[in-house]
């Protein structure tokens, strides 16, 4: 049997027992090198075993049961996807989403872990294996050539099997090929052998191992095998994100709805097939409701966690068609569409003091960080004003959590102002706050903590709408420098309209100036910021706009597009 990099066999590479909680196992497989590691919802993970920063072995990385956290510069990877959650360079950016490490199938059954370098072929381990209650014996590496170990195991009376495993009685052997001269020969025994069989199998293949590293010791070293890596630049984590074109979607089913608060319903979306896409704390979802209208929701899951994403929708009296549609009309089991997760609300966790602040359905991207932070064991605070106790969302989640979780319930609005103010404190070197919740709330936090010395830096805000009149009276010309396009902005139409009816693909999500998904670049002019999303030193700057709402005060503006 020939080796090959893109061989599409199933073999044994670790045990479940290298596996134990929160551990990262170093498996090879076919001149690759593994990080194996489970995750603490069971989910077994085996990546290339290099961080995509520096190439740093994943294998000496921390398990933080959601994340694989690298040791060398603190680059953060998704259980199931592999997918970039956090860079320590770039705390105040969430990593684009082609940040990826690659992903091997993996099944875990009969007490072993099984890889192969792609998935052409279903896993199908061995004939018969469905039959018996399998033992995993002791693996026993073997400085010899897979091919050689594999003859030497099929002895006259043993059976051979399909890829390099062979049958003897009631024994099933694999040979794991590490590499073109290396090999792990691994076993397993039908039914719960006794102490003198297991130290029988151990002592036969201690003898099989030294006769066959004598032999290859006689031979000419094989050539190794040359796996290909691709080659990805540290640069990626400062390369601008790729958009996502507005009508790109996938289908996820309503696993579940249920009442989550007095006026909250929770959806539970869940992939089709496989997992979702990586998504990092503060993360939204554009949802495409069964009226054609888009709504934005924030994901409230803790790390890893990709099987599903969970959302809270708020009962409105003054909804136009979102809110209500979702809560009356839709059911479980109904087919969904949504886009791949944004995050315009990063959270970073350089901070020595994080202080969270949420009010009413605010929670929702707020409990996310908490859990993220809770998963890593970093200190924050998350304060939750509602009404009534009743009107407190995912409570369970909230309970669950370690830090420290305070919910305020009925308090004045007076009185809530003091408590904000308390709760800030004077500001310190890296301490950060998130507040989300209705607009009078944002903009409260936002006051006090500037009078108490917070820097814009410092506080990070997400308005779930824009509240805001828009004046779309002017009129002026833009100018798209990289396009070598120059279009009249009419009274009534938007900046972004207006480059859409050019033929122009741009990015978008809420089209309020709430999201901060159209947000681009200002070369020259001046701007008539109307959004909710830059906050005052940012506006001020007059580097950037967001082009669904803002406008120029200027004749004309030029713009990074």
């Amino acid at each position: 049997m020939t080796l090959s990099l893109s061989d599409p066999t199933w073999y044994p590479i670790a045990s479940s027992e290298d596996l134990p909680f929160r551990h990262v196992y170093q498996g090879q497989l076919l001149g690759r090198e593994l990080a194996v590691w489970r995750a603490d919802d069971g989910n077994v993970n085996v990546w290339e075993n290099r961080c995509l920063h520096r190439g740093v072995r994943l294998s000496i990385g921390i398990n933080e049961g959601g994340e694989l956290k690298c040791q060398y510069h603190g680059w953060r990877y998704a259980n199931r996807s592999a997918g970039c959650t956090y860079i320590p360079a770039h705390p105040a950016d969430a990593p684009a989403r082609r940040i990826q490490n690659r992903t091997y199938p993996v099944r875990e059954a009969y007490g072993l872990v099984w890889s192969a370098a792609n998935d052409e072929l279903p896993f199908a381990p061995f004939p018969g294996a469905e039959t018996g209650d399998w033992f995993a014996l002791r693996p026993m590496p073997v400085n010899a050539a897979p091919e050689d170990v594999l003859d030497a195991l099929a002895t006259p009376d043993a059976e051979r099997l399909p890829g390099l495993s062979v049958r003897s009685g009631d024994t099933i052997w694999f040979v794991q090929p590490v590499e073109a001269n290396r090999s792990v020969i691994r076993g397993l025994v039908a039914g719960q052998p006794d102490l003198a069989i297991l130290r029988q199998h151990n002592e036969v293949l201690t003898r099989l191992r030294d006769r066959l590293e004598r032999a290859a010791a006689r031979k000419p070293a094989p050539e190794p095998l040359q796996p290909v890596f691709e080659k990805v630049s540290a640069d990626l984590a400062t390369m601008p994100e790729i958009a996502i074109p507005r009508g790109n979607t996938m289908p996820v089913v309503v696993k579940r709805k249920w009442q989550s608060a007095d006026g909250v319903t929770g959806f539970e979306l869940a992939a089709r097939d496989g997992h979702l896409p990586t998504f990092q704390p503060g993360a939204h979802i554009d949802l495409h409701l069964p009226n054609g209208l888009i709504r934005q929701y924030s994901i409230t899951n803790g790390p890893g966690e990709l099987m599903s994403y969970i959302i809270g929708v708020k009962a409105e009296s003054a909804s136009k068609g979102g809110s209500q549609v979702l809560i009356d009309s839709v059911r479980e089991g109904d087919v969904l569409a949504i886009s791949e997760p944004r995050n315009n609300f990063p959270l970073r966790r350089d901070a020595t003091r994080t202080v969270l602040i949420a009010g009413g359905i605010g929670i929702t991207p707020l409990l996310s960080m908490a859990r993220f932070l809770d998963k890593s064991s970093l200190p924050y605070e998350l304060h939750y004003f509602v009404r009534t106790g009743e009107q407190a969302a995912f409570r369970d989640q909230l309970e669950a959590l370690s830090g420290k979780v305070i919910i305020h319930q009925g308090l004045p609005r007076a009185e809530i102002a003091t408590t904000i103010a308390i709760t800030l404190g004077p500001w310190s070197r890296a301490q950060h706050v998130y507040v989300c919740g209705p607009s009078a709330m944002l903009e409260s936090v936002r006051a006090t903590a500037a009078e108490q010395g917070w820097p814009d830096e410092a506080i990070h805000f997400e308005y779930f709408k824009n509240d805001k009149i828009i004046d779309d009276s002017s009129s002026f010309e833009i100018e798209l420098a990289r396009s070598a396009v120059t279009l009249h902005v009419p009274s009534g139409r938007t900046i972004l309209e207006t480059m859409r009816e050019a033929g122009l693909t741009v990015p978008s999500s809420c089209e309020q100036g709430a999201c901060g998904t159209c947000l681009t670049a200002v070369m020259e002019g001046e701007v008539d910021h109307q959004d909710v999303y830059l906050n005052d030193s940012e506006k001020a700057s007059n580097t950037c706009m967001m082009t669904c709402v803002s406008r120029a005060k200027s004749a004309r503006l030029v713009l990074d597009i």
